[in-house]
C-alpha cells in the first residue's frame, strides 16, 4: 500500500495486490479500430465513438481562472486559492477522460476476442502542429485508452495487436490500391476498384486486415503489449 496526495490536496490509499484473470468466453469476433479526431474511434464494422472532447467543453471556464490567477501575487492566499481551482479543473477533466477510456475499453474487451490498433507515436504526431490540433490530440488521449484496452484484454484472455500505421488510410481496403488524400477529404474514392467509404472506416478495415495477418504469419511488425501503469490506475 502506498499513500498519495493530488495536486488539489485530496489523500489516496492505493492497494497493489495480485489477482487471478477474470476469463471471458472465447467469441470469433475481431475488430480493427481507427482513433481520430472527428471521431473519437471508427471500427471496422463500421460503427463509430463519438469524441467527447472533455477539454474542449471546460477550455473556457479554465482560461477565465488562468486569467484571475494571473492577476495575483505568488504567495498570497488568493494566489494559492486560484491555483487549487485550476488544479481541481485540470482533475476533473483527466478523471473524465479516464472514466470514459476505461468504460469504453470494457465495452471492446466484452465484445471482441482480437482488437487490432496502429501503433503510434504521439509525440511526432504533435510535433509541428498547429497548437489547437496538439490539444485536440492530448485531450483524446489514444495511448492511455490502448493501455486500458490492453490492460482489460489480458485479464480477459483477448488479445490486442498493434500494426504498422504506414498507409492504413491511404491503402484501399478492398484492393490495396494507394490512394493519397488530404486530411480534409473524409471519403476513401478508390480510382482502381470504385470502393466509395469512409476514410476512417477504411483505415480501420485496413488495420483489422493487417493483424490479423500479422498473427497468422508471426510477423514480427504486429507487437502484442503488456500494459504500465501508476498505483490508482
Amino acid at each position: 500500500m502506498t499513500v498519495q496526495r493530488d495536486a488539489v490536496g485530496n489523500w489516496y490509499a492505493c492497494f497493489s495486490c495480485i489477482v487471478e484473470p477474470t476469463l471471458l468466453l472465447p467469441t470469433d469476433k475481431v475488430v480493427g479500430i481507427d482513433v481520430g479526431l472527428t471521431h473519437f474511434a471508427t471500427l471496422s464494422d463500421g460503427s463509430q465513438i463519438n469524441n467527447p472532447r472533455f477539454f474542449h467543453k471546460d477550455e473556457q471556464a479554465l482560461a477565465i481562472v488562468q486569467r484571475r490567477l494571473a492577476k495575483e501575487a505568488k504567495g498570497t492566499p488568493e494566489y494559492r486559492h486560484r491555483k487549487r481551482v485550476i488544479n481541481h479543473i485540470h482533475q476533473r477533466i483527466a478523471n473524465r477522460r479516464k472514466d470514459f477510456a476505461h468504460k469504453q475499453a470494457r465495452k471492446l474487451t466484452n465484445q471482441y476476442q482480437l482488437i487490432a490498433f496502429e501503433k503510434l507515436n504521439i509525440t511526432d504526431m504533435m510535433d509541428g502542429n498547429h497548437r489547437s490540433i496538439n490539444k485536440s490530440i492530448g485531450d483524446v488521449a489514444w495511448h492511455q485508452f490502448v493501455q486500458f484496452v490492453t490492460s482489460k484484454a489480458e485479464d480477459a484472455g483477448r488479445v490486442v495487436v498493434l500494426i504498422d500505421p504506414r498507409n492504413t488510410t491511404k491503402a484501399c481496403s478492398r484492393c490495396g490500391e494507394i490512394v493519397p488524400k488530404k486530411l480534409s477529404v473524409r471519403v476513401h474514392v478508390c480510382p482502381k476498384c470504385e470502393l466509395v467509404l469512409d476514410r476512417d472506416h477504411n483505415a480501420a478495415l485496413n488495420i483489422l486486415a493487417r493483424g490479423l495477418a500479422g498473427l497468422s504469419t508471426g510477423s514480427p511488425a504486429v507487437a502484442v503489449e503488456a500494459p504500465t501503469f501508476t498505483h490508482g490506475e
